[in-house]
Protein backbone atom coordinates (compact mmCIF):
# COMPACT_ATOMS: atom_id res chain seq x y z
CA UNK A 1 0.00 0.00 0.00
CA UNK A 2 1.31 3.47 -0.85
CA UNK A 3 2.10 5.02 2.41
CA UNK A 4 0.03 8.52 2.72
CA UNK A 5 1.66 12.11 2.21
CA UNK A 6 1.63 12.51 5.65
CA UNK A 7 3.82 9.96 6.56
CA UNK A 8 6.29 10.30 4.24
CA UNK A 9 6.38 13.83 5.63
CA UNK A 10 6.86 12.86 9.04
CA UNK A 11 9.54 10.56 8.10
CA UNK A 12 11.83 12.71 6.51
CA UNK A 13 11.41 15.60 9.56
CA UNK A 14 12.10 12.73 11.51
CA UNK A 15 15.10 11.67 10.01
CA UNK A 16 16.48 15.57 10.14
CA UNK A 17 15.68 15.94 13.20
CA UNK A 18 17.50 12.86 14.49
CA UNK A 19 20.67 14.33 13.08
CA UNK A 20 20.50 16.82 16.17
CA UNK A 21 20.11 13.73 18.86
CA UNK A 22 22.12 12.06 21.07
CA UNK A 23 22.60 8.33 19.75
CA UNK A 24 20.45 6.95 22.41
CA UNK A 25 17.33 8.50 21.12
CA UNK A 26 18.15 7.54 17.80
CA UNK A 27 17.65 4.07 19.39
CA UNK A 28 15.32 4.65 20.63
CA UNK A 29 13.14 5.55 17.80
CA UNK A 30 14.72 2.85 15.76
CA UNK A 31 12.98 0.36 18.44
CA UNK A 32 9.24 2.09 18.72
CA UNK A 33 9.51 2.63 14.48
CA UNK A 34 7.34 -0.57 14.14
CA UNK A 35 4.92 0.52 17.13
CA UNK A 36 4.16 3.99 16.79
CA UNK A 37 3.73 6.53 13.86
CA UNK A 38 6.28 9.03 12.19
CA UNK A 39 3.97 11.57 13.69
CA UNK A 40 3.83 10.96 17.30
CA UNK A 41 7.94 10.05 16.97
CA UNK A 42 8.36 13.52 15.80
CA UNK A 43 6.46 14.97 18.51
CA UNK A 44 8.35 12.96 20.70
CA UNK A 45 11.82 13.63 19.49
CA UNK A 46 10.82 17.30 19.65
CA UNK A 47 9.67 16.67 23.10
CA UNK A 48 13.39 15.47 24.31
CA UNK A 49 14.83 18.38 21.91
CA UNK A 50 12.99 20.79 24.25
CA UNK A 51 13.92 18.36 27.35
CA UNK A 52 17.94 18.37 26.48
CA UNK A 53 17.90 22.01 26.20
CA UNK A 54 16.49 22.77 28.95
CA UNK A 55 19.24 20.71 30.98
CA UNK A 56 21.77 22.70 29.29
CA UNK A 57 20.11 25.95 29.82
CA UNK A 58 19.82 25.29 33.55
CA UNK A 59 23.63 23.94 33.90
CA UNK A 60 21.81 20.20 34.72
CA UNK A 61 24.16 18.88 31.53
CA UNK A 62 27.38 20.63 31.48
CA UNK A 63 27.97 20.83 27.24
CA UNK A 64 27.73 22.57 24.55
CA UNK A 65 24.65 20.74 22.38
CA UNK A 66 22.03 18.77 22.99
CA UNK A 67 23.54 15.91 21.36
CA UNK A 68 26.10 15.56 24.03
CA UNK A 69 23.97 15.26 26.95
CA UNK A 70 24.99 11.85 28.65
CA UNK A 71 22.63 9.22 29.87
CA UNK A 72 24.07 9.43 33.30
CA UNK A 73 22.97 13.07 33.57
CA UNK A 74 19.60 11.47 32.89
CA UNK A 75 20.21 8.52 35.34
CA UNK A 76 20.98 11.19 37.97
CA UNK A 77 18.16 13.66 37.18
CA UNK A 78 16.89 14.41 40.24
CA UNK A 79 13.46 14.45 41.07
CA UNK A 80 12.91 18.11 42.40
CA UNK A 81 14.27 18.94 38.92
CA UNK A 82 12.07 16.64 36.92
CA UNK A 83 9.04 18.26 38.42
CA UNK A 84 10.82 21.93 38.41
CA UNK A 85 10.69 21.33 33.89
CA UNK A 86 6.94 20.21 33.74
CA UNK A 87 6.60 23.44 35.82
CA UNK A 88 8.35 24.89 33.08
CA UNK A 89 6.45 23.42 30.14
CA UNK A 90 3.24 24.03 32.29
CA UNK A 91 3.71 28.14 32.28
CA UNK A 92 5.32 28.34 28.77
CA UNK A 93 2.82 30.33 26.69
CA UNK A 94 2.04 30.43 22.86
CA UNK A 95 0.88 32.81 20.35
CA UNK A 96 -2.68 32.00 19.20
CA UNK A 97 -2.25 33.92 15.85
CA UNK A 98 0.95 35.25 13.99
CA UNK A 99 -1.38 38.38 12.74
CA UNK A 100 -2.84 39.23 16.21
CA UNK A 101 -0.88 39.94 20.01
CA UNK A 102 -2.79 36.83 21.88
CA UNK A 103 -1.53 34.44 23.95
CA UNK A 104 -2.56 31.53 25.88
CA UNK A 105 -0.86 29.25 28.08
CA UNK A 106 -0.17 25.74 26.86
CA UNK A 107 -2.74 23.07 27.42
CA UNK A 108 -2.93 20.48 30.47
CA UNK A 109 -3.30 18.01 27.32
CA UNK A 110 -0.11 19.10 26.02
CA UNK A 111 2.11 18.73 29.49
CA UNK A 112 0.59 15.31 29.80
CA UNK A 113 2.25 14.31 26.35
CA UNK A 114 5.79 15.94 27.36
CA UNK A 115 5.45 13.39 30.56
CA UNK A 116 4.08 10.44 28.16
CA UNK A 117 7.06 11.12 25.47
CA UNK A 118 9.69 11.48 28.46
CA UNK A 119 7.88 8.48 30.68
CA UNK A 120 8.40 6.13 27.42
CA UNK A 121 11.88 7.24 26.42
CA UNK A 122 13.65 6.76 30.38
CA UNK A 123 10.94 3.49 30.02
CA UNK A 124 13.37 1.99 27.00
CA UNK A 125 16.38 3.25 28.50
CA UNK A 126 16.11 1.47 32.02
CA UNK A 127 13.89 -1.64 30.87
CA UNK A 128 13.40 -2.06 27.41
CA UNK A 129 16.84 -1.82 25.67
CA UNK A 130 20.06 -4.11 25.45
CA UNK A 131 23.16 -3.08 25.35
CA UNK A 132 26.38 -5.76 24.63
CA UNK A 133 26.86 -6.39 28.01
CA UNK A 134 22.92 -7.62 28.48
CA UNK A 135 21.86 -4.40 30.45
CA UNK A 136 20.15 -1.61 30.02
CA UNK A 137 21.48 1.97 29.75
CA UNK A 138 21.07 2.56 33.76
CA UNK A 139 18.46 1.47 35.83
CA UNK A 140 17.34 4.53 37.95
CA UNK A 141 14.01 5.81 36.14
CA UNK A 142 13.25 9.10 37.71
CA UNK A 143 10.51 9.40 35.43
CA UNK A 144 8.35 6.58 36.84
CA UNK A 145 7.71 8.72 39.75
CA UNK A 146 5.99 11.36 37.37
CA UNK A 147 2.79 11.10 36.91
CA UNK A 148 0.08 12.12 34.39
CA UNK A 149 -2.72 13.91 35.24
CA UNK A 150 -5.50 13.05 33.91
CA UNK A 151 -7.45 15.81 32.45
CA UNK A 152 -11.42 14.75 33.17
CA UNK A 153 -14.11 16.06 31.76
CA UNK A 154 -17.82 14.69 31.07
CA UNK A 155 -19.17 14.17 27.72
CA UNK A 156 -21.81 16.53 28.37
CA UNK A 157 -19.05 19.26 29.14
CA UNK A 158 -16.87 18.17 25.79
CA UNK A 159 -20.25 17.97 23.48
CA UNK A 160 -20.72 21.48 24.97
CA UNK A 161 -17.54 23.02 23.60
CA UNK A 162 -18.30 21.37 20.48
CA UNK A 163 -21.38 22.69 20.04
CA UNK A 164 -19.67 26.40 20.72
CA UNK A 165 -17.13 25.62 17.45
CA UNK A 166 -19.49 23.96 14.78
CA UNK A 167 -22.25 24.78 12.40
CA UNK A 168 -25.43 24.14 14.10
CA UNK A 169 -29.52 24.44 12.86
CA UNK A 170 -28.38 24.07 9.41
CA UNK A 171 -25.51 26.89 9.22
CA UNK A 172 -23.52 24.67 7.13
CA UNK A 173 -26.12 24.51 4.27
CA UNK A 174 -26.09 28.35 4.96
CA UNK A 175 -21.78 28.71 4.50
CA UNK A 176 -22.07 26.32 1.67
CA UNK A 177 -24.54 28.52 -0.18
CA UNK A 178 -22.89 31.71 0.95
CA UNK A 179 -19.44 30.62 -0.71
CA UNK A 180 -21.18 29.73 -3.94
CA UNK A 181 -23.69 32.85 -4.43
CA UNK A 182 -22.46 35.74 -2.04
CA UNK A 183 -18.95 35.97 -1.06
CA UNK A 184 -17.62 37.05 -3.86
CA UNK A 185 -19.40 40.45 -3.52
CA UNK A 186 -17.44 41.05 -0.51
CA UNK A 187 -13.51 40.77 -1.74
CA UNK A 188 -11.49 43.49 -3.78
CA UNK A 189 -10.97 43.18 -7.59
CA UNK A 190 -7.72 41.32 -6.63
CA UNK A 191 -9.37 38.75 -4.20
CA UNK A 192 -11.65 38.27 -6.68
CA UNK A 193 -9.49 37.12 -9.66
CA UNK A 194 -8.19 34.29 -6.97
CA UNK A 195 -11.55 33.38 -5.78
CA UNK A 196 -12.97 32.98 -8.52
CA UNK A 197 -9.79 30.97 -10.59
CA UNK A 198 -9.96 28.54 -7.11
CA UNK A 199 -13.95 28.53 -6.82
CA UNK A 200 -15.02 25.53 -7.55
CA UNK A 201 -11.79 23.81 -6.08
CA UNK A 202 -12.43 25.31 -2.80
CA UNK A 203 -16.15 24.91 -2.84
CA UNK A 204 -15.31 21.52 -3.51
CA UNK A 205 -13.19 21.33 -0.27
CA UNK A 206 -15.79 22.98 2.12
CA UNK A 207 -18.69 20.44 1.09
CA UNK A 208 -16.42 17.49 1.38
CA UNK A 209 -15.53 17.91 4.54
CA UNK A 210 -19.13 18.66 5.34
CA UNK A 211 -20.67 15.88 3.48
CA UNK A 212 -18.51 12.86 4.78
CA UNK A 213 -16.76 14.13 7.81
CA UNK A 214 -13.25 13.46 6.64
CA UNK A 215 -9.97 14.16 8.15
CA UNK A 216 -7.68 16.70 6.73
CA UNK A 217 -4.92 14.55 5.79
CA UNK A 218 -7.33 12.24 4.25
CA UNK A 219 -8.38 14.78 1.67
CA UNK A 220 -5.54 15.99 0.79
CA UNK A 221 -3.96 12.51 -0.13
CA UNK A 222 -7.28 11.62 -1.94
CA UNK A 223 -6.22 10.12 -5.79
CA UNK A 224 -8.35 10.42 -8.49
CA UNK A 225 -8.83 6.53 -8.50
CA UNK A 226 -10.05 6.71 -4.76
CA UNK A 227 -13.49 8.20 -6.44
CA UNK A 228 -16.48 6.40 -6.88
CA UNK A 229 -19.22 8.04 -7.70
CA UNK A 230 -21.62 5.26 -8.49
CA UNK A 231 -21.66 3.69 -5.26
CA UNK A 232 -21.28 7.28 -3.83
CA UNK A 233 -18.47 6.76 -1.35
CA UNK A 234 -14.35 7.84 -2.10
CA UNK A 235 -11.32 5.45 -0.02
CA UNK A 236 -9.19 7.21 2.62
CA UNK A 237 -6.02 6.37 4.35
CA UNK A 238 -6.92 6.55 7.98
CA UNK A 239 -4.47 7.09 10.95
CA UNK A 240 -1.91 3.98 11.24
CA UNK A 241 -2.14 3.95 7.16
CA UNK A 242 -5.13 2.28 7.00
CA UNK A 243 -6.87 2.03 4.30
CA UNK A 244 -10.79 2.52 4.35
CA UNK A 245 -14.23 3.58 2.60
CA UNK A 246 -16.23 6.53 3.26
CA UNK A 247 -19.84 7.41 2.15
CA UNK A 248 -20.39 10.77 0.84
CA UNK A 249 -23.81 12.79 0.39
CA UNK A 250 -24.52 13.11 -3.19
CA UNK A 251 -24.71 17.00 -2.96
CA UNK A 252 -20.93 16.86 -2.22
CA UNK A 253 -20.12 14.29 -5.31
CA UNK A 254 -21.56 17.08 -7.27
CA UNK A 255 -19.34 19.50 -6.13
CA UNK A 256 -16.42 17.74 -6.61
CA UNK A 257 -17.77 16.81 -10.18
CA UNK A 258 -18.10 20.56 -10.77
CA UNK A 259 -14.27 21.12 -9.76
CA UNK A 260 -13.46 17.78 -11.66
CA UNK A 261 -14.28 19.31 -15.01
CA UNK A 262 -12.34 22.47 -14.75
CA UNK A 263 -9.18 20.59 -12.61
CA UNK A 264 -7.26 19.64 -15.80
CA UNK A 265 -7.33 22.78 -17.92
CA UNK A 266 -7.14 25.16 -14.98
CA UNK A 267 -4.34 23.26 -12.83
CA UNK A 268 -2.38 21.85 -15.71
CA UNK A 269 -3.11 18.61 -13.52
CA UNK A 270 -2.99 14.98 -14.80
CA UNK A 271 -5.87 12.83 -15.39
CA UNK A 272 -3.92 9.70 -14.91
CA UNK A 273 -5.29 7.06 -11.79
CA UNK A 274 -2.35 7.90 -9.37
CA UNK A 275 -2.86 11.86 -9.65
CA UNK A 276 -3.71 13.57 -6.58
CA UNK A 277 -7.24 15.64 -6.23
CA UNK A 278 -6.87 18.22 -5.23
CA UNK A 279 -4.40 20.72 -6.41
CA UNK A 280 -2.93 23.84 -6.77
CA UNK A 281 -0.65 25.59 -10.38
CA UNK A 282 3.00 26.10 -9.38
CA UNK A 283 5.27 27.14 -11.85
CA UNK A 284 3.08 25.94 -14.89
CA UNK A 285 2.96 22.44 -12.98
CA UNK A 286 -0.32 20.88 -10.81
CA UNK A 287 1.15 20.46 -7.00
CA UNK A 288 -0.84 18.50 -4.33
CA UNK A 289 -2.37 20.97 -1.65
CA UNK A 290 -0.88 20.93 1.45
CA UNK A 291 -2.68 20.31 5.25
CA UNK A 292 -2.10 23.81 5.93
CA UNK A 293 -2.83 24.84 2.39
CA UNK A 294 -6.08 23.03 2.93
CA UNK A 295 -6.59 24.45 6.31
CA UNK A 296 -6.27 28.00 5.53
CA UNK A 297 -8.80 27.59 2.73
CA UNK A 298 -11.58 26.72 5.18
CA UNK A 299 -10.15 29.39 7.89
CA UNK A 300 -10.95 32.13 5.17
CA UNK A 301 -13.50 30.76 3.89
CA UNK A 302 -15.29 30.30 7.25
CA UNK A 303 -13.99 33.26 8.55
CA UNK A 304 -15.64 35.65 6.10
CA UNK A 305 -19.31 33.78 6.85
CA UNK A 306 -18.73 33.73 10.31
CA UNK A 307 -16.27 32.43 12.67
CA UNK A 308 -12.66 31.01 11.94
CA UNK A 309 -12.79 26.91 12.11
CA UNK A 310 -11.01 24.59 10.89
CA UNK A 311 -11.35 21.45 9.35
CA UNK A 312 -11.61 19.51 12.23
CA UNK A 313 -14.55 21.76 13.21
CA UNK A 314 -16.28 20.71 9.86
CA UNK A 315 -15.94 17.32 10.89
CA UNK A 316 -17.40 17.36 14.16
CA UNK A 317 -20.05 19.38 12.09
CA UNK A 318 -20.83 16.58 9.96
CA UNK A 319 -20.72 14.15 12.74
CA UNK A 320 -23.02 16.04 14.52
CA UNK A 321 -25.62 15.88 12.10
CA UNK A 322 -25.03 12.44 11.25
CA UNK A 323 -25.85 11.41 14.88
CA UNK A 324 -28.85 13.81 14.71
CA UNK A 325 -29.98 12.24 11.70
CA UNK A 326 -29.53 8.29 12.18
CA UNK A 327 -30.77 8.69 15.93
CA UNK A 328 -27.27 8.14 17.34
CA UNK A 329 -26.30 5.01 15.32
CA UNK A 330 -22.81 4.61 17.23
CA UNK A 331 -21.35 1.92 14.79
CA UNK A 332 -22.21 3.57 11.40
CA UNK A 333 -20.49 7.02 13.87
CA UNK A 334 -17.53 4.96 14.27
CA UNK A 335 -17.26 3.59 11.11
CA UNK A 336 -17.89 6.83 9.02
CA UNK A 337 -14.90 8.70 11.21
CA UNK A 338 -12.93 6.04 11.29
CA UNK A 339 -12.95 5.91 14.90
CA UNK A 340 -11.80 2.62 16.98
CA UNK A 341 -13.48 3.43 20.06
CA UNK A 342 -16.76 4.46 20.85
CA UNK A 343 -16.44 7.08 23.14
CA UNK A 344 -15.50 9.90 20.98
CA UNK A 345 -18.31 8.60 19.00
CA UNK A 346 -20.48 9.23 21.78
CA UNK A 347 -19.72 13.19 22.32
CA UNK A 348 -21.65 13.42 18.78
CA UNK A 349 -24.37 11.69 20.19
CA UNK A 350 -24.46 13.97 23.21
CA UNK A 351 -23.73 17.15 20.92
CA UNK A 352 -26.75 16.65 19.05
CA UNK A 353 -28.77 16.18 22.24
CA UNK A 354 -27.46 19.94 23.13
CA UNK A 355 -28.73 20.94 19.56
CA UNK A 356 -32.18 19.75 20.22
CA UNK A 357 -32.05 21.34 23.50
CA UNK A 358 -31.14 24.66 21.87
CA UNK A 359 -33.84 24.35 19.36
CA UNK A 360 -36.31 23.58 21.73
CA UNK A 361 -34.67 27.19 23.44
CA UNK A 362 -34.77 29.07 20.46
CA UNK A 363 -38.59 27.11 19.76
CA UNK A 364 -39.74 28.67 23.03
CA UNK A 365 -39.19 32.26 22.40
CA UNK A 366 -41.73 32.26 19.94
CA UNK A 367 -43.60 32.84 23.22
CA UNK A 368 -41.92 35.55 24.29
CA UNK A 369 -43.14 37.15 21.12
CA UNK A 370 -46.53 36.27 21.20
CA UNK A 371 -46.37 37.89 24.94
CA UNK A 372 -44.97 41.46 23.96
Amino acid sequence: MALSKQHEYYEKRLERLLKEMPDYIVSYVDAKQDIRSPLTLFNYVRDYREFLNWLISEGIADVDHIKNVSTQTLENLSLEHARNYFKFIGRKKYKVSTNEDITKQIDPKTVNRHKSSLRSLFKYLTVEAELKNNEPYFHRNVMGKIEVTKVTETLNERSKKITGNIFVNDRDLDFIDYIKTEHIHSLSPKAKTYFVRDMERNISIASLFLGSGIRVNELSNLRLKDIDFTGQEISVIRKGNKKDTVSVTPSSLEDLKAYLEVRQERYKAGDGVNEFVFVKLYKGKAQPLTNRAITDIIYNLTKAFDKRMSPHKLRHTYATNLAEQTNGDLPLIMSQLGHSSPEVALLYINTSREKARLASELLDKRRERQDQ
